[in-house]
């Protein structure tokens, strides 16, 4: 150990006994199926001390070695412990839990804040290779096929109260939530985060104007408790502050292979592209026939585009525009016109280029004489507008039309009712196994932290079950195996026997003498 980090506390490879254990041998009385032992067998720590090795200084108490303290947080999740103050009180008390962390009877517990000190001290890239490291020794164990992937979000209530949520104009919680990112990344001694100079003064706005009323609420209101939570409604109807959290899922065993916390608002279907990219990473799989299985919330013109141009099939459930149920022809009606760059409505009308939007890669139509619009026979089920009637299309709508094709597909109809069991399976795992329903730590930043150790032991208990089902396997093959040989002997004694009887009846010694000899022997 260099002397630019003496400080960091490291506990020796080989387990030391205490000199006076008054005859407790923890060892031996962990039983030898017990799941804390098949964890121990599994769980690789060996990159935490380089990788924390910056974070400590040269001077002052030895540290708690980090890797009991990673051991202590995935205890945390593991077993759902409600609180880090708990866990302790646990710890001192469960003998599993003190052979698990490499602690004696008369050890010292330390206290809960050690943990909450680590996470500051450390940040998310620990937790992060936590769960990278898990991946990958899911995909060394075969559990990982990487042909079709699930993906889904879902919500997390955040550790603050409605009640904390105060209402003030878009520039002020805007500057406020830049404060506060900018006061936590010094806290934890990240690099320190860009806050835009602040704007000039402007008049108030009107309360009563419509401008106000039609701001999205996340815009002018902000939690005091957890500046970084939103607003968002979740299933039951309730509006609460939430974050969210987003996984995609590998179908073969359940293997999470990729996660994303994000505020309540972020939609879930922005976040397939990084998702996807995370998962080529984590598993180092490269494949040509990959499926990628979302809901309607990630059948949007980018995820089409984005699967085609990665050669993913997406089988993904269509965003409806509803332009049926607002009086207006779908673009399915229209015919487009390559050579000219012009659509045909069902009356043989043209609708001309009118307008592009490069940055959102679109192009507006509009019928070149609105005189048509207005004496069609179809305006009343086309557009009510006096221009007549526009239609926005994708430059790359052939592309998106393709991948759509794809999406409504016998085996896309399969891909999403297969999607719905893996992903609500994953979700209840989590929720009701690692008390992933709720946040337990205050900003974006940690409820990241939490995704990546739910995720890491989700995955570790699969890896763990896998292990347990092959060995179950593995004997029951073995016992087969011995049942086919007893029988195999067996059937070779009577032959044997047979051969030596007629071998007597052939001689005319059937009775005692010869044979009775033969079968003693």
């Amino acid at each position: 150990m260099s002397n630019a980090s003496s400080m960091m506390g490291t506990e020796p490879n080989a387990r030391q006994p205490a000199l006076f254990s008054y005859a407790v041998d923890l060892d031996a009385r962990l039983s030898p199926d017990h799941l804390l032992r098949r964890v121990a067998a599994v769980l690789d720590l060996s990159f935490v001390l380089p990788a924390v090795r910056h974070c400590y200084g040269r001077c002052g108490n030895p540290s708690l070695d980090p890797r009991v303290v990673l051991k202590m947080m995935l205890l945390l999740f593991l077993y759902d412990i409600p609180s880090e103050r708990e866990l302790m009180e646990q710890i001192g008390v469960r003998l599993d839990f003190l052979w698990f962390l490499g602690f004696d009877l008369d050890t010292t517990i330390p206290d809960h804040s050690v943990l909450s000190k680590a996470r500051a001290r450390w940040g998310g890239a620990v937790f992060e290779q936590l769960f990278v490291r898990l991946v990958s020794q899911c995909v060394a164990a075969g559990l990982v096929n990487g042909r079709l992937l699930h993906t889904d979000s879902t919500i997390v209530k955040a550790d603050a109260h409605k009640d904390s949520v105060v209402s003030s104009s878009p520039e002020l919680v805007s500057a406020l939530r830049q404060a506060y990112q900018a006061q936590e990344a010094k806290l934890q001694g990240l690099p320190p985060v860009s806050v835009d100079p602040e704007p000039a003064p402007q008049p108030p706005p009107k309360s009563s104007g419509p401008s106000a009323s039609c701001l999205p609420v996340n815009q002018t209101h902000i939690s005091t408790t957890d500046p970084e939570a939103e607003l968002a409604r979740n299933k039951s109807g309730v509006t609460e502050l939430n974050y969210k959290d987003h996984r995609l899922v590998d179908d073969t065993h359940g293997v999470i292979t990729a996660v994303a916390a994000t505020p309540s608002n972020v939609a879930d279907g922005s976040q397939l592209p990084a998702l996807y990219e995370q998962h080529l990473a984590t598993t180092g799989l490269q494949r040509s026939d990959v499926t990628v299985a979302g809901d309607a919330h990630y059948g949007t013109a980018s995820n089409y585009l984005f699967c085609q141009q990665q050669g993913v099939r997406a089988h993904l459930g269509e965003v409806k525009a509803n332009v049926q149920q607002r009086g207006q022809l779908p673009l399915s009606q229209f015919v487009y016109e390559a050579a000219q760059d012009r659509l045909r409505c069902p009356q043989g009308h043209y609708l001309v280029l009118h307008q592009q939007r490069p940055e959102q890669q679109t192009k507006t139509y509009l019928i070149e004489d609105a005189a048509h619009c207005a004496d069609c026979p179809l305006r009343a089920q086309c557009t009510p507008s006096k221009r007549g009637r526009s239609i926005q299309r994708h430059v790359q709508a052939e592309l998106i039309e393709a991948a759509r094709q794809q999406a409504h597909s016998p085996a896309a109809r399969y891909s999403l009712k297969r999607r719905r069991q893996v992903m609500e399976r994953s979700f209840a795992d989590a929720f009701n196994n690692h008390g992933a329903k709720k946040a337990r730590w205050r900003g974006l930043g940690r409820q990241k932290i939490q995704s990546w150790l739910i995720a890491a032991v989700q995955n570790l208990r699969i890896l763990l079950r896998q292990q347990v089902r092959r060995s179950a396997a593995g004997a029951a093959a073995v016992a087969v195996n011995l049942v086919e040989l007893v029988s195999l002997r067996a059937h070779e004694g009577c032959q044997a026997v047979g051969s030596v009887l007629r071998a007597s009846f052939s001689a005319g010694s059937w009775v005692g003498g010869p044979v009775q000899a033969r079968l003693e022997v």
